[in-house]
Order: structure tokens, then sequence, then C-alpha cells
């Protein structure tokens, strides 16, 4: 158990803005296999970002006046705090990924671009519809729950949304952990940040990975009809074997931008899966 916290602390210090230092972070300590092992509680960094996301987003629709522009602010601003918490992570390798493979058909000179940290036209124009589809889906889905029956008060009804955003952020960070498992990581192994982390994942791993978002599954259930739940999942899972033939083709592999390219993409698609299943 004791393991498992410091896993799970090790990947809040990586995958966050949130401090782990002094004392605590003497005690989660740090080794390139505990970082590996690390990987299987990336879903579980979704509980935190998605949880910060879903607060942000409720705050607002409380106190906001009610408009039909209320959800857009909302979601506007959970997307900033998610983007803030997380230090534009996942954020960063969407543009790379999009500067890289839209720059060059060759693989070498793809790769290349994909290391360079200033961001392009194909990088710029990825991360702005990136975000414009995020903000425009949740506050489509806030503005559907929006709507009263027939007879009822408006009052507040942003739980729906809350719990897609809470839920999308967990799936959508256990998906490119399949990534890791089926392809081999490509780049400059000796300066990327991502090869402790993503050069494999084992079995328990994933074990691990598939239960955080199993057990967030079940809860969002109390919420959501089970179609719900299976066209927003089947919409990520679609998006994810995309980008897997894609990458392999390529790329013949992936790198850390990949994976957080992967995360954008399948964020987006779940959203897009329950608007859908609407």
């Amino acid at each position: 158990m004791m393991q498992f916290i410091r896993h799970y602390l090790l990947a809040v210090q990586f995958f966050t803005r949130i401090p782990i230092t002094g004392r605590l972070a003497e005690w989660v300590g740090y080794s390139p296999g505990m970082l590996r092992a690390s990987a299987a509680h990336f879903p579980g960094i979704g509980v935190v970002v998605g949880g910060a996301a879903a607060a942000m987003f409720a705050l607002l629709q409380l106190l906001l006046p009610d408009t039909t522009f209320t959800p857009l602010v909302a979601a506007a601003f959970s997307t900033a705090a998610t983007v803030w918490l997380t230090g534009g992570f996942h954020e960063d390798g969407l543009a790379d990924v999009a500067d890289g493979l839209g720059g060059s058909y060759d693989r070498e000179r793809a790769l290349e671009i994909m290391k360079d940290s200033r961001v392009g036209a194909f990088g710029a124009m990825a991360l702005v519809l990136a975000l414009l589809c995020k903000v425009a889906l949740l506050a489509l889905l806030g503005s559907v729950e929006a709507v009263p029956e027939a007879g009822e008060a408006s009052a507040f009804s942003g739980g729906y949304v809350c719990a897609a955003l809470w839920l999308g952020h967990i799936v959508s960070r256990g998906l490119p952990l399949v990534m890791i498992w089926r392809l081999p990581h490509v780049g400059d192994t000796a300066t990327s940040k991502s090869k402790p982390l993503a050069d494999q994942i084992s079995p328990g791993g994933l074990v691990i990975a598939f239960s955080w978002c199993f057990a967030a599954l079940a809860l969002a259930s109390l919420m959501f009809d089970a179609i719900n739940l299976v066209v927003g999942c089947g919409c990520a899972v679609l998006a994810l074997m995309g980008l897997l033939r894609f990458f392999r083709r390529r790329l013949q592999g992936f790198t850390g931008d990949c994976l957080g390219c992967t995360q954008q993409v399948c964020e987006i698609a779940f959203y897009l899966g329950l608007a859908v299943s609407l």
C-alpha cells in the first residue's frame, strides 16, 4: 500500500504543478524504475485534474447569471484551470506532434521537428482547434442539461457536465497506456524526458491503470445511462485506434509527445461521444 501511494505521488509530481517537496518528496523518492511504475497511475491524475475542472465549472455555474452563455464561460475557465494545473503538458505534446507530422513526411525530419520547443503553424492550428472543440463540447453538454423539464423551475444543472469532465480526464489518461504497451518508443532516447516513463508498461501496470478507469466508470453510472458511457468510451477508443495506426505508419512507434496528443484527442472524442449519445 505504501508503495502504491509513493508511485501515485510521483505521478502527481511528474504530471501536475502540485508541489511534492521537502520531506514528502524525500519519502516518495525517485528512480527510473519508480517513474516507470508511476505510469500505472496516469488515470489517477485525471481524478485530480478532472476534479479541479469540475469544481471550477460548478463554481462559475453557481456564481454567474443564468444565461445561454454561462456554460460557455464556465467551460472556458474550467479548461484554463486544467491547462494551468498540468502546465499544458499534454497540449504541448499535441502541438509538437502536429508540427512534426504536418511539417514533414520524412520520419527522421518529423522527429527532429517534434523535439523543437518552438510552436509552428501546424501546432498552433491544432492547439487552437483542439481547445475550441473541447470548450464547445463542454458548453454543449452544459447547455443541454440546463434546459428544464416542462413545468419545472430552473435550478443548478452542472452535475452532468461536471461528471463528464471528471470522467473524461480519467478515461483519456488510461488509453495512452495502451500505446506504450503496443508500440516501441522512438526518438532520441538519451535526451527524451519520457523514456524512463514510456519505454514499457507491465500487464500489472495496465491492470492498475484500468482499475482507476473502471472504478470511475462505476461511480459515473450513477449520473449517466449505460448508453452514454458506451458511446463516450467507444468514441475515445476509436480515436486511440486511429492514432495507433497513424503513429505506427508515420513514426514506427511513439514519443512522449504522442502520448500527450493521444490524451487530448481521446478526451475530446469522449465528450463528443457523450454529446452524440444524447
